[in-house]
Parts: C-alpha cells; sequence; structure tokens
C-alpha cells in the first residue's frame, strides 16, 4: 500500500496566529534560536527539503529502532524476564472492587469552574470506555512497556468532529515514526548571520510494508496530521542515536550472558555425565598400519549391541552410539603394560549454579526489580514498614515514575476528547495540563501499613511534647513542623473540629430538655 508523502492525512487542531503560545513562527520572531526544540521522544528532526533526498537516511534509522523493537519483543518471551514484567505490571495497574485502576484528579485546577471540571471528568471516562482499560488495561500497559512506546489513531466523524473520538486503533510501532521537519532562515543577530529557525512542522509517516524495504529515496508512507496519532513514549533516549529505547533495553547483555551460560552448562553436563571406558590395547610389535586395522576390529567387536525391537520383536545390532557414550581406545607398543580397561569419571560438581544465579539476579537488577522476588522460597513479610528492604522501597519509586510516563497517553487523549467537543480551547489546555493528576489505583497494605506507622510515630511525639505545648511550643508549631500539616489543612481541620463540638454541644442541650426538671438543677 504506497501513499504519496506529500499529503496530509487526519484532522489538526487551528490555532490563532495572535496567540503566542500556540504559534511557533510569531514566537521564533521575537526570540530567534539555531536550535530546534526537541521534546527527546524520539522524533526525527529533518531539514526543509530534505525528506526526500539522501539528507535524510529514512531507511536505516526506521529500520534500526524496528530491530529493538523486534529484540524486546523476544525478550520477553524468555522465563526470568517474562517473570520480572508480570511483577512490574502488577503492581502497577492494580484492580479491586472498591476503587477504578485509574482517576483523574482534578483539585489543582483553579482556573475553570466546577461545571467544565465536570465535563472533563465524564470524557475520561469516555476516553478508558474507548481503550476499554477496565479489560485491556494490563495488556495497553504490558504493550507499552515492552515496546518503549505506543500509539493510538484516533477516529473521528469527519462530518461531526464534535462528537470527539468515536474509536481508538492501535498502531503497530514498528509501522510509524514521528518526524520533525525544520525550516532555516538566515538572521542577523548581534552583527553575525546566524541560520534561525523559521518555521517548524511535526507529523507522523505511516508505511503498511516491510519497514526494512523502505529506502531514503522512497514515496512509501502515509503523511499524518500530528492531533489524529496519540502517542507516548517511554521517557527513556538513547542520546547518542537520539532513539527512544524501552525499560528493557538495560537488560539486553545480562540475558545473553545468561542464556550464554545455560547454554554452556547444559552442553558441559550432557557432554560429562557419563562415565566412559577407556581401552589399553596392547597391539605388540605390529606396523602402525597393522596395528589401527587391528584396533579398529577390537572397537567394531565391542561396540555391538543387541538391541530388541518392542513394535516387530526382532532382535539386532545396533551400533548408532552416540558420540557422547564413546570408549576411548589407545594402542600400547610392545614392551610396556599390557592390555587394560579402566573408566574414565563423569564430570565433577555438576549441580552447583553459582554463575547462573549471579546473572539472574544481575537480570532482576538491570529490570529493576527487587531479588527478592527471584527467590520463589522467599514468602511475602506482612510485618511492618521497617522490615521491608530497601530494594522494595526503590521498586516502588520505579512504578511511581512508569505510572507518570504512561500517564501521558491519557492525558493526549484527554486533551484531543476536549478539544473537539469544544469543551476547552487549545489555550485553555495548555494553562490547565500542568495541574492534571491521574491517581493510579495502588497495593493498599503497604501504603496503609507505612501511614499508620507515620501516624503512630506523630502520636507518640505529641504525648512527649504535651507537657512543654503553651511553654516552650505552640500548637501552631506542633501543627506545622511536627504533624507537617499544611495551612488549607490546618483551616479545614479547624472547621470541622468547630462542627463536631457544635454538634456536641446541641447533643447535650437535647438531652438535658428530656431530662426531668427536678433532675436539671
Amino acid at each position: 500500500m504506497a501513499f504519496n508523502i506529500s499529503d496530509l492525512f487526519g484532522f489538526a487542531f487551528g490555532k490563532k496566529q495572535e496567540d503566542p503560545l500556540l504559534s511557533n513562527v510569531e514566537e521564533q520572531k521575537n526570540t530567534p534560536s539555531f536550535v530546534p526544540p526537541d521534546d527527546y521522544d524520539g522524533s526525527v528532526v529533518i531539514d526543509a527539503g530534505g525528506f526526500l533526498s539522501t539528507v535524510y537516511d529514512f531507511g536505516s534509522s526506521y529500520r534500526n529502532e524496528n530491530s529493538l523493537v523486534q529484540h524486546y519483543r523476544s525478550m520477553s518471551l524468555y522465563p526470568e524476564v517474562d517473570m520480572a514484567i508480570e511483577d512490574i505490571i502488577n503492581e502497577s495497574i492494580v484492580f479491586n472492587d472498591q476503587k477504578k485502576c485509574i482517576e483523574l484528579n482534578l483539585d489543582e485546577v483553579n482556573t475553570i469552574s466546577d461545571n467544565i471540571k465536570s465535563k472533563i471528568l465524564n470524557e475520561f471516562k469516555n476516553v478508558t470506555k474507548l481503550l476499554d482499560f477496565s479489560n485491556k488495561g494490563f495488556e495497553i500497559f504490558r504493550r507499552w512497556y515492552i515496546d518503549g512506546k505506543v500509539y493510538y489513531h484516533c477516529v473521528i466523524d469527519v462530518n461531526r468532529p464534535d462528537k470527539g473520538i468515536v474509536e481508538l486503533r492501535p498502531i503497530d510501532p514498528m509501522k510509524i515514526r514521528k518526524v520533525r521537519k525544520v525550516e532555516r532562515e538566515n538572521k542577523i543577530i548581534n552583527n553575525v548571520q546566524t541560520p534561525a529557525i523559521k518555521s517548524i512542522e511535526e507529523f507522523y509517516v505511516y508505511t503498511d510494508t516491510d519497514p526494512d524495504s523502505i529506502m531514503p529515496t522512497s514515496n512509501v508512507g502515509m503523511k499524518i496530521s500530528l492531533d489524529s496519532i496519540a502517542y507516548a513514549p517511554s521517557g527513556l533516549v538513547d542520546y547518542n542515536s537520539r532513539r527512544v529505547i524501552g525499560y528493557l533495553h538495560k537488560a539486553i547483555r545480562p540475558l545473553n550472558m545468561l542464556r550464554q551460560i545455560e547454554d554452556a552448562v547444559v552442553i558441559y553436563r550432557m557432554s560429562r555425565a557419563p562415565e566412559r571406558r577407556v581401552f589399553y590395547v596392547d597391539v605388540g610389535s605390529l606396523p602402525k598400519q597393522k596395528a589401527e586395522q587391528y584396533m579398529r576390529e577390537l572397537m567394531n567387536r565391542y561396540r555391538n549391541r543387541l538391541i530388541y525391537d518392542q513394535k516387530t520383536g526382532e532382535i539386532k545390532d545396533d551400533r548408532s552410539h552416540l558420540s557422547m557414550l564413546e570408549d576411548f581406545w589407545i594402542p600400547r607398543k610392545e614392551g610396556s603394560r599390557g592390555t587394560e580397561i579402566t573408566t574414565l569419571d563423569g564430570g565433577q560438581n555438576l549441580g552447583q549454579m553459582e554463575d547462573v544465579e549471579y546473572l539472574q539476579r544481575k537480570l532482576y537488577r538491570a529490570l529493576n526489580v527487587p531479588i527478592s522476588r527471584l527467590e520463589t522460597t522467599t514468602g511475602f513479610n506482612m510485618g511492618r514498614t521497617s522490615e521491608i528492604t530497601r530494594d522494595e522501597v526503590k521498586f516502588y519509586k520505579f512504578i511511581e515514575r512508569l505510572r507518570m510516563k504512561f500517564s501521558y497517553l491519557l492525558l493526549d487523549l484527554l486533551k484531543k476528547q476536549c478539544i473537539l467537543k469544544g469543551i476547552l480551547t487549545l489555550s485553555d489546555w495548555e494553562k490547565i495540563s500542568q495541574d492534571i493528576i491521574f491517581n493510579f489505583n495502588k497495593d493498599s497494605y503497604f501504603n496503609d501499613l507505612k501511614e499508620n506507622e507515620i501516624l503512630r510515630e506523630k502520636v507518640e511525639m505529641l504525648n512527649i511534647l504535651a507537657n512543654f505545648t503553651g511553654t516552650f511550643y505552640s500548637t501552631n508549631y506542633i501543627r506545622k513542623n511536627i504533624l507537617r500539616m499544611t495551612e488549607q489543612e490546618i483551616q479545614e481541620i479547624d472547621a470541622e473540629i468547630e462542627i463536631e463540638r457544635q454538634k456536641q454541644i446541641a447533643q447535650q442541650m437535647q438531652a438535658q430538655a428530656a431530662m426531668p426538671p427536678e433532675e436539671q438543677q
């Protein structure tokens, strides 16, 4: 399927040229630069006019990045890597009956009304339904983690774009690539002629053919608008080649070493496990040719084995021995010791696996998974948080980073949905996008255990400082520095305390009014 690379497919949001936040051209006029912006998202930067020439080596770069994706996918089939990936995904995407996997938090957004917030929350539910996240959340996150990127085509009704996104179709990362086209112009900056940036165009190139067949001068592919694609990279970039790499990249070398050592162990054990016989044959004073013939006759005589065939009931000679079970035949000249048969011992210490276990631990370190999870005999510790290892804490923080990077996909889809339906303009979205928070569901036990211990320590500290409150420490100081409360939390707690105090007074007055007059005294 071939398309003209100059045609643009898909929708694009309109941008007001008078808005400096949305116009790259106007911004470059006021703040010229000779370096194009780079978000380190794996985009290929090309100069204007060089896309269909040898200036941009599209085939080589595209093919190498695809080979990485293929290698990541083959790595994920290895048992140890698959176990580590399952641990990471199970910690990142948590489903339970009480809460949804991902919730949108707009508490920090103060520039829009509550009505607009409710509409945004409703559209976020629609986005998760389009992704079918309640059923395919694990698969989507796994695909993003292994490939290092994920692409979705946002399908809309061209006659009614105000309906928003009607379907999300996943795209194979090996068939699409983001391109940033830069056009330069010469400007006089500080009395020096400088090639400044005139304009920047970003788009995607999609091909449904074999990526390895794409040549730098070919026009096979489709040019797709930036807004038609939802893209979320891993956030890891090879700064030498500017390629997006996956989280499995660090594990390539440890995994190759583990495969090699396992193959070497198997070969060594198969070849050295059996015992062999060594025949020292006295050939007397026979010449070399006669001695060799005599040795072959003896070898054929003692190698004969009678084999019983269960299918036919026949007995036959079988000389097809495995090479690792072959005996050794060594001739001896006249005057040395006579004919002798000895046994060559098999390999020793075949049960030692220190090398394999070392590389397994190294592989888990490369994947940022605690080594304790590799040991099947290690039970889960349900004690205090002080007993939780440091590796588990580091793993917890790594999961938080993964969630933050993956949320770029949800943020991009929510942006497109809100703008298409007219809930927000592009400039409004730019103002609130930094304040939008995605709350991922977490394993409740570890968090509850940690919060309870922190609260216990704070309460114990309050008991110690109770005799010094009002003399050496003020209540406000204890709230801010010991309990670590913010001004908003202090105001909310004071308001709640006052409401509860009023309720208690009202309950006491009602109880007193219900008593007989003589008891009210």
